[in-house]
């Protein structure tokens, strides 16, 4: 049993969660397997430990959505996180059917109302690795986006916070240029509040980005076991140099916007900003786009980059991140899983892995909780 350290769960409770009518676990180790057959739960209770943390959780599926059929219409998902120097903290996330109010989660944390999500993360941060992402390299640019916003979230939390407030103000200007009410001053409003935003969003991406780069070469996953990601940012900004003072770089944002409302309004979008922006990776080894690369080596970067990452927060915030992989040992040769889990060791991190099959867990033996899923229930 280990000594719990701060932000891991030592508790996990869900009622009417996906195919948990209830469920109460106890977690006693940084490493916690989950073994069964397809379709047993083992994703759904993952995506549980995923709501800890702001955003529709790993499958980025509705609240809806998760609620269990033929249940209350609603759940909740009760965890205790581990706090340094203090009682764990008690946090209760859940949805419950308001009749003419769409689904929403409210969340408590020792059972005071959170003003947002983003309080979570002052008790932990959550990062995942899911077989969804495998294509993550091919796929289309707001993929990696989201990827690389979850990535910027565990180190600056007011991020989520600013994207949200930066579409919210894009749909506004892209609804009065398709609605061409020629209101410049409400247009100007919008622009300056979109320019003072997009930079934040692009400089906070471009430091992380930075960052991640440099840890892929020093951090524990740089010992030869996964290949190094060569990492660049195209921040949606074209040529703009965003090193310049903010207040000269806000202002030329704002300027083109304005100039580019003809070419916005034809297009029925907003051409150009953090929305367009990209997260470049190259498999530094062969020199190539990592796109380009075999599946199992797209597999392997992956986990480095995210394996890098989670030793970046731990630097960062004093606090390893909880690790949710799903499916992350079924590709992996024998070898290359121990490296895995030993990194992961010395990492510190808590580490949520599922699998089909048990065998692929036995270099943990000792230092697991293996628990085995069947049916919306789990048993050691």
């Amino acid at each position: 049993m280990d000594e719990p350290g701060p932000g891991r769960v030592t508790q996990l409770r869900l009622a009417d969660f996906r195919n948990y009518t209830t469920l109460r676990i106890d977690i006693d180790s940084r490493f916690v397997v989950l073994a069964g057959d397809n379709g047993a739960g083992k994703t759904n209770l993952i995506e549980a430990v995923s709501l800890l943390t702001p955003g529709r959780g790993l499958r980025r599926a509705t609240y809806g959505e998760m609620a269990r059929v033929a249940g209350s219409g609603g759940f909740s998902v009760r965890a205790a996180l581990a706090r340094p120097n203090d009682e764990p903290a008690d946090v209760l996330t859940l949805m419950q059917p308001q009749a003419g109010v769409g689904p929403h989660r409210q969340v408590r944390i020792d059972a005071v109302a959170a003003r947002s999500a983003d309080e979570l993360l002052d008790l932990c941060r959550i990062l995942w690795l899911t077989p969804s992402m495998d294509g993550l390299f091919t796929g289309p640019a707001a993929e990696r986006r989201r990827f690389l916003d979850r990535l910027v979230l565990t180190l600056h939390p007011e991020h989520g916070r600013r994207s949200t407030d930066f579409e919210k103000a894009m749909r506004g200007r892209n609804r009065l240029l398709a609605e061409d009410r020629g209101d410049d001053a409400w247009l100007s409003g919008i622009e300056v509040q979109m320019a003072e935003l997009g930079l934040a969003i692009a400089l906070a991406r471009a430091e992380t980005v930075h960052r991640l780069a440099a840890a892929i070469h020093t951090g524990p996953a740089a010992d030869g076991t996964f290949p190094l990601a060569g990492l660049q940012l195209d921040p949606g900004y074209g040529a703009l140099d965003l090193s310049r003072p903010g207040v000269d770089v806000e202002d030329e944002i704002a300027a083109r916007l304005r100039r580019s409302r003809g070419l916005d309004r034809a297009a029925g979008r907003t051409l150009e900003g953090p929305h367009r922006a990209d997260l470049v990776v190259t498999h530094l080894a062969k020199s190539m786009p990592a796109g380009l690369a075999s599946t199992g080596e797209q597999k392997a970067l992956l986990i480095g980059l995210v394996l890098a990452h989670a030793d970046l927060v731990r630097q960062s915030c004093g606090v390893p991140p909880i690790l949710l992989l799903d499916e992350i040992a079924a590709h992996l040769d024998p070898g290359r899983r121990a490296a895995l889990f030993d990194i992961l060791d010395r990492l510190g991190v808590q580490s949520f892995m599922t699998g089909t099959d048990r065998a692929l867990f036995d270099a943990l033996e000792g230092r697991a909780q293996i628990l085995a899923a069947t049916n919306g229930s789990l048993a050691p």
